[in-house]
């Protein structure tokens, strides 16, 4: 399953169900799963481990050193869950020691060509990451979370699961669970109620966190009445935990 015209490092660890393509570089510390397909042209620098069943397409980048000037040659990783597609030409470099050390992608993301993920981010599970998405250092993003197409995300932001971007967007705020955002800065624009609908959300779940976004960004209150407001109402509407949570645990200021 390895081409003869791929370049392996024997240091590398591969599952016998792995297809490499020709012209792949596989190198030392790297460890890819039962499944996975490696396209041609591909280079995949270790410590970096890729799960089972990821398609990676040719030209990607995959481990690469942080783009941090900080960055001295610490032994840092890049670990990726199963059932990924990573299109061409992407770039999804290791974490640095001044954070967690790692970066993260987890399992079923789709993320189109030219793409880039920096050090130190933590991508949940099931996004979706259009051309040309960019997220800088340290930035998490949440499950089902969709980056549009030349989307731009600010080092240090936070994006809640099931948040939508639209083309274009610059993005320097946290973003909370559910919420579209859209312009250069981004700005909220109301909830991803579409993307709710097809995940299977209840048309009275959508109401409460319609409701809850009101709250936030309707009522001119600070976000600490905010929160207040919306608390007591978690155990009857357990689907604002998530919009909750992500009010709470932002870094950058919330983008309101």
């Amino acid at each position: 399953m390895i081409d003869a015209r791929a370049v392996v490092d024997p240091a590398a660890t591969i599952d016998a169900d792995v297809y490499v393509g020709p012209y792949a570089v596989i190198g030392a510390g790297v460890e890819i799963g039962r499944g996975s397909r490696i396209e041609p042209h591909v280079v995949v620098k270790g410590p970096t481990v890729i799960g089972a069943d990821n398609h990676i397409f040719q030209f990607a980048s995959i481990g690469d050193d942080p783009q941090d000037k900080k960055y001295q040659g610490e032994r840092t990783r890049l670990v990726i869950g199963a059932r990924n597609t990573i299109r061409e030409c992407c770039t999804l470099n290791r974490g640095t020691v001044q954070d967690l050390g790692v970066t993260t992608i987890g399992d079923d993301n789709w993320i189109m060509a030219y793409c880039h993920v920096a050090h130190d981010c933590v991508v949940g599970n099931s996004t979706i990451f259009a051309n040309n998405a960019s997220i800088a250092g340290h930035v998490h993003v949440g499950d089902y979370t969709i980056l549009g197409g030349f989307t731009a995300v600010h080092q240090f932001c936070r994006i809640g699961a099931h948040a939508l971007s639209s083309m274009f967007s610059y993005v320097t705020k946290d973003v909370p669970a559910y919420v579209t955002i859209s312009g250069r800065p981004a700005e909220p624009r109301g909830i991803n109620a579409e993307g709710l609908k097809r995940r299977g959300f209840t048309a009275d779940q959508i109401r409460n966190i319609r409701e809850a976004y009101r709250v936030v960004y309707r009522q001119d209150l600070k976000l600490d009445e905010a929160i207040a407001e919306l608390a007591p109402l978690v155990a009857a509407q357990p689907e604002l935990q998530p919009f909750l949570d992500s009010l709470r645990d932002g870094s950058r200021g919330l983008a309101r």
